[in-house]
């Protein structure tokens, strides 16, 4: 039974892959759609990815819960370009409601993708390299590693999800993690972005750091205090 699950879950996911590469390739308005897409997320600005977003009337919230599915699937894309987007938007928390709930959805679809069809299919989607450095964190800080680097915005979230797919780690505690550790980060981002302006962006920035700065202070206090048990143990 459990096979045969697992055949269904492989069948419905290749199935959806060549679905979706059928449309690109086969339909040009479906093409022509997401050449658009792949420029929003290669300008890097919030407010192409707005009025993209924004262009769909109302369907907009569903394209950005698609987007947010999309860039963590085809990984690595800057996620917060639409969690700034979903604030500016729809307003500070709802937008962090939008942004939230569509990052978990696309976090499950790549544990899953990596759990279902294995490394090989992971490493397409994303890169060799990037899962061997996402296996180191796990060998060193097992479970916990999907809380820390949530809170790592230079640590890639996708990445992270397949690899903890490709782990024994079970899909609750993955996505129990995955929610607390990625809350804090959305609120703050949505909070900023529903006022974020051109002249923001600084602001923006030294955000990110700090964030950054606080995330590593946490890891390596917990590197030190197992260093300490190691040497109490000799």
């Amino acid at each position: 039974m459990a096979e045969k699950s697992k055949w269904i879950k492989r069948l419905v996911l290749i199935s959806g892959i060549v679905a979706a590469a059928a449309g690109y390739y086969g339909i040009p308005s479906v093409r022509e759609t997401m050449n658009q897409v792949f420029k929003m997320f290669a300008s890097g600005d919030f407010g192409v990815a707005k009025d993209f977003i924004a262009s769909w009337g109302a369907y907009a919230a569903v394209i950005s819960f698609g987007l947010m599915i999309f860039q963590s699937v085809a990984a690595p894309l800057p996620a917060f370009l639409i969690t700034f987007a979903n604030a500016n938007l729809f307003g500070w928390w709802q937008g962090a409601i939008l942004s939230w709930t569509s990052a978990m959805a696309g976090a499950a679809l790549c544990f899953y993708i990596a759990r279902v069809l294995g490394r090989d299919a992971a490493e397409k989607f994303t890169s060799k390299a990037g899962l061997n450095q996402v296996d180191a964190f796990f060998e060193k800080y097992g479970k916990s590693t999907v809380l820390v680097c949530r809170l790592l915005p230079f640590v890639s979230f996708d990445l992270v999800s397949y690899g903890a797919g490709l782990t024994s780690m079970s899909f609750g505690s993955f996505f129990l993690a995955t929610g607390i550790g990625q809350l804090p980060a959305t609120i703050v981002y949505s909070y900023v972005g529903g006022m974020l302006t051109g002249g923001a962006k600084l602001f923006v920035t030294g955000l990110m750091i700090l964030f950054a700065l606080s995330a590593l202070v946490v890891m390596a206090r917990r590197i030190y205090v197992e260093n300490q048990k190691k040497k109490g143990e000799k």
